[in-house]
C-alpha cells in the first residue's frame, strides 16, 4: 500500500476538481493572448485575458445554474465598471471616492453566500487593475468592450466543458467527499494504537468532520440541484445518487463507535488484540480510497480479499479471546465493548460491500432510485435588498467586515499614491485578497501570501537569471499558471507560490520583466500585508467568541431535534425517514461550524479566548453526545432486540430532553446556579432486561449522563 500511495496521490489530484478547474482556467486565460499574439495584436488579447481572468474568480464547484448565473451578473459588471473606472481615473478624488463606495457595497455581498461574495471581488479587482489605467474615452469603451469578449468567451469555455461531461464535477466532488470519510477512519483507527496521544487524535478528527461536512454538503448541492440526476433520472445520476446516500449512512456508522479507549489499552494491550483492529479499520479506509479513485477514473474497483482475511481473523481473535477467559483475565464488559466495534466494524464492511456492487450495475437502466426527498436538503439563499438593509447595523459582522476593508482599500488607494510605484496597484490586490471577515481567517491568509510570494519571488528571479530560452519560459509559464489556479482553492501558500513565478515570466515576455520587479512585488505584499491585519485586529474587529454562544445553541437544538427523531424508532412504529436524515445533517453542519469556530480562537490574541477550555469540553461533550444518539440509533436498525415495549425508558428520555432544554436556557440567560436535577437510574425504570439485550438501556443512560455533564457546563460558560 505504501508503495503505490504517493503514485495514486499525483493520479488523485490530475483527475480531481482542482485540477481540472487549474486547466480550464489556464486554457480560458491564456488561449485569447496566444491567438491574438500570433496576428500582432497581444495587446488586445492581454485585455480579453483579463475580462476571462475576472470571470473566472466566481466559477468554483456547485450546480451550473449557479456558476453560469454569477458569471453573466460579473460579465456585466465588470463590463460596466471598466467603463466607470476608465472615464474617471484622472481624477484621484472621485476614483478614490468611488473605490471606497465599490469596496463596501461589494463586501456587504458576503450576507448572501460566498459565491456572491466572490462576484464583488471580480468587480473590485477590474477596478483595482484599471485604477492607474489613464486613457482616451475611446480607447476605454473599446477596452470595456473587449473585457466583455474575453468574459464571454471564458463564460461559454465553461459552459461548454460541463455540456461536455455533466457528471464529471458530480463525480469528481463525491471521490473527494469519499476520501475525507476514509481520512476520518484512518484517524480513528489511530485510537486502537499503543501509546496514541488521545487529545491530539481527537482534535484532529473534530477538523476532518469539518472537512467530511464540507465535502459531503458540496457534493449534495451538486446533486440536488443537477437537472440530469434529479428530473432525468439515468443510470449514471442514480447511481451517484445512490453511492452518497450509502455514504453518509456510512459515516453516521463510523461517528457511532466511540469508547474509553484507554480503559481498552490498559485492559487488552499485552493480548495484542488492538493492532488487529487498527488494521482492519485502515484496509477499510483503503478500500474507500478505491471506491473514490473509481469514481474519478471511471473504473470498477474490485474489494481486497486481505481486507476480508483481516476482518475474518478478527473475528477469530474475539472469539478466542472470549473463550480462553475463563479465569477472568479481561474484564467482561472490556470484551463486549471489543465485540462490540467488532460487529460495527462488520456493518460498516457491508455498506462498503454494496458500494462496491452498485459499481457493477452502473451502466444498467435497472439499477434502483435512492429514495431521497431531494427539495428538502437544498439550502436556498434569498437575494432580496431586504436582507442587505438588515445587516445595515454595527451589530452585523458583516457591515463591520464592509467598513473594514473600504476604510483599508482606501488608505492603500492613498499609500500607492505617495510610493508611486510602477506596479502600486498590487497593494491593493493584497489587501483584497487577504481581507477576510474575521480576524483569524485575515492572519492566516496573510501569512500564506507573505511566504507564498517571497519564496515565488526568489524562484522567478532564478528562473528568469538562469533561463533565456523563450520556449523553455513558456513551458515554465504554463506550469505555473495551472499549478496557481490548481491550487488556489486547495492549498493557498503553493497557488501564490506558482502565482509569483507566473506574473514574473509573464512581465519579462511583455518586455518588463527585471529583478526590481521581484523586490517591488514582494515590497507592495509587504505593505498590502500590514495594512490588511492591522486594520483587522484594530478597526471594527469581529472575534470567534461573538459568535459561540449561537453556535453552541445551534448544536444543542440540533442534538436534540436528533435524538426526538431516534427515540421515536423506539417509541413509535411509524416515523419519518425523511425528518430523520435532516435532523442528522443539521448535526453535522452544527458539529462543523462549533469545531471550526473553536479552531479559530487559537490564532486571535489570548485576551480574546473566553471561556477556551470550558468551550473545548462542550465541543468534545456535544461530539460525544451526537456519537451516543447515532450508535443507539443503530441500534435499532441493525439488531433484532426482542422487548415487548420500551416505555418504561421513556422517563429517561424524557429527562434527557429536559437537561438540554434546561442547557438551552441557561447559555441564553447566563445562569450562574445549578438546579438540584435528578439523573434517573436504570434500576428505577422498572425494565426487566434479558441477556445480550441491555445495550439498549444502557445506551439511553449513557446519553442522559453526557446531557447531564453538558448541563452542568452550561453554567459556567458566560457569553
Amino acid at each position: 500500500m505504501q508503495i503505490r500511495q504517493p503514485i495514486r496521490n499525483i493520479q488523485d489530484f490530475l483527475l480531481s476538481t482542482y485540477f481540472a478547474d487549474g486547466l480550464r482556467i489556464t486554457i480560458g486565460v491564456l488561449l485569447p493572448s496566444l491567438i491574438f499574439a500570433q496576428f500582432g495584436m497581444l495587446k488586445y488579447g492581454m485585455t480579453l485575458s483579463l475580462g476571462a481572468l475576472c470571470v473566472s474568480v466566481v466559477d468554483s464547484p456547485g450546480p451550473m445554474v449557479h456558476r453560469r448565473n454569477a458569471m453573466l451578473i460579473t460579465t456585466a459588471l465588470i463590463f460596466a465598471f471598466s467603463i466607470i473606472t476608465g472615464l474617471t481615473n484622472k481624477n484621484h478624488y472621485f476614483i478614490g471616492f468611488l473605490l471606497a463606495v465599490s469596496s463596501f457595497v461589494f463586501s456587504m455581498f458576503y450576507i448572501y453566500g460566498l459565491r456572491a461574495a466572490s462576484v464583488g471581488t471580480a468587480v473590485l479587482l477590474i477596478m483595482v487593475l484599471s485604477i492607474d489605467d489613464v486613457r482616451p474615452w475611446q480607447e476605454v469603451l473599446l477596452h470595456a468592450v473587449m473585457v466583455l469578449a474575453g468574459s464571454l468567451w471564458y463564460t461559454g469555455l465553461s459552459y461548454f466543458v460541463y455540456r461536455l461531461r455533466p457528471f464529471r464535477l458530480v463525480q469528481q466532488s463525491l471521490s473527494d467527499s469519499i476520501l475525507e470519510v476514509a481520512e476520518f477512519l484512518r484517524e480513528k483507527a489511530k485510537f486502537y494504537h499503543q501509546n496514541n496521544n488521545y487529545e491530539k487524535t481527537y482534535s484532529d478528527l473534530l477538523q476532518l468532520q469539518v472537512s467530511v461536512h464540507e465535502k459531503q454538503d458540496a457534493v449534495r448541492e451538486l446533486l440536488f440541484r443537477t437537472r440530469e440526476i434529479v428530473r432525468d433520472s439515468t443510470p449514471e445520476g442514480r447511481f451517484l445518487l445512490l453511492v452518497f446516500v450509502d455514504m453518509v449512512d456510512l459515516f453516521e456508522q463510523v461517528m457511532s463507535t466511540y469508547y474509553n479507549y484507554q480503559q481498552l489499552h490498559d485492559q487488552f494491550d499485552k493480548a495484542g488484540i488492538l493492532s488487529d483492529y487498527e488494521m482492519a479499520i485502515k484496509r477499510i479506509s483503503y478500500a474507500l480510497d478505491d471506491i473514490a479513485f473509481a469514481l474519478k477514473s471511471g473504473g470498477t474497483p474490485v474489494i481486497s480479499k486481505r481486507l476480508l482475511i483481516e476482518i475474518e481473523r478478527l473475528k477469530i481473535k474475539i472469539n478466542d479471546l472470549e473463550k480462553n477467559n475463563q479465569n477472568q483475565e479481561y474484564n467482561t464488559l472490556g470484551i463486549i465493548a471489543l465485540k462490540n466495534i467488532e460487529v460495527n466494524i462488520e456493518n460498516i464492511l457491508a455498506r462498503v460491500k454494496t458500494i462496491f456492487s452498485y459499481f457493477k450495475i452502473r451502466n444498467s437502466k435497472e439499477i434502483r432510485q435512492a429514495e431521497v426527498d431531494t427539495e428538502k436538503f437544498i439550502t436556498r439563499q434569498k437575494f432580496d435588498f431586504k436582507l442587505f438593509t438588515e445587516n445595515l447595523s454595527y451589530t452585523s459582522s458583516t457591515f463591520r467586515h464592509s467598513l473594514r476593508v473600504t476604510v483599508v482599500m482606501l488608505l492603500g488607494f492613498i499609500v500607492a499614491q505617495i510610493l508611486n510605484f510602477s506596479h502600486s496597484y498590487w497593494i491593493l490586490l493584497t489587501i483584497l485578497v487577504i481581507s477576510k471577515p474575521g480576524f483569524s481567517l485575515t492572519k492566516e491568509r496573510n501569512y500564506q501570501r507573505l511566504i507564498g510570494t517571497t519564496v515565488g519571488a526568489f524562484i522567478g528571479m532564478g528562473v528568469l537569471t538562469y533561463i533565456h530560452d523563450r520556449n523553455t519560459l513558456f513551458v515554465i509559464l504554463l506550469i505555473c499558471m495551472i499549478g496557481c489556479y490548481s491550487f488556489q482553492r486547495k492549498n493557498y501558500v503553493v497557488s501564490v507560490l506558482f502565482m509569483t513565478p507566473y506574473i514574473l515570466i509573464l512581465f519579462d515576455f511583455l518586455g518588463m520583466g527585471s529583478i526590481a520587479l521581484a523586490r517591488e512585488r514582494i515590497y507592495d505584499t509587504f505593505i498590502g500585508s500590514g495594512i490588511a491585519l492591522l486594520a483587522s485586529y484594530s478597526l471594527f474587529p469581529t472575534w470567534e467568541h461573538e459568535k459561540l454562544k449561537e453556535a453552541m445553541l445551534d448544536i444543542l437544538k440540533a442534538n436534540k431535534a436528533y435524538y426526538e427523531q431516534v427515540i421515536k424508532l423506539y417509541f413509535e412504529k411509524n416515523y419519518n425517514r425523511t425528518e430523520y436524515k435532516l435532523a442528522r445533517k443539521e448535526v453535522y453542519v452544527s458539529t462543523a461550524n462549533l469545531a471550526s469556530l473553536f479552531q479559530r480562537m487559537f490564532s486571535e490574541p489570548k485576551s480574546k479566548q473566553l471561556f477556551i477550555k470550558e468551550v473545548h469540553q462542550f465541543t468534545a461533550l456535544s461530539h460525544l453526545l451526537s456519537s451516543y444518539v447515532a450508535t443507539l440509533s443503530l441500534y435499532n436498525k441493525e439488531h433484532q432486540f426482542i422487548f415487548e415495549s420500551f416505555d418504561s425508558l421513556k422517563p429517561i428520555a424524557n429527562n434527557t430532553n429536559y437537561l438540554i432544554d434546561t442547557s438551552i436556557d441557561n447559555l441564553e440567560q447566563g445562569t450562574s446556579t445549578i438546579d438540584n436535577v435528578p439523573l434517573i437510574r436504570l434500576n428505577d425504570t422498572g425494565l426487566t432486561i434479558k441477556k445480550g439485550e441491555d445495550l439498549v438501556p444502557e445506551q439511553f443512560d449513557l446519553i442522559q449522563k453526557v446531557a447531564y455533564d453538558i448541563y452542568k457546563l452550561s453554567v459556567k460558560i458566560k457569553l
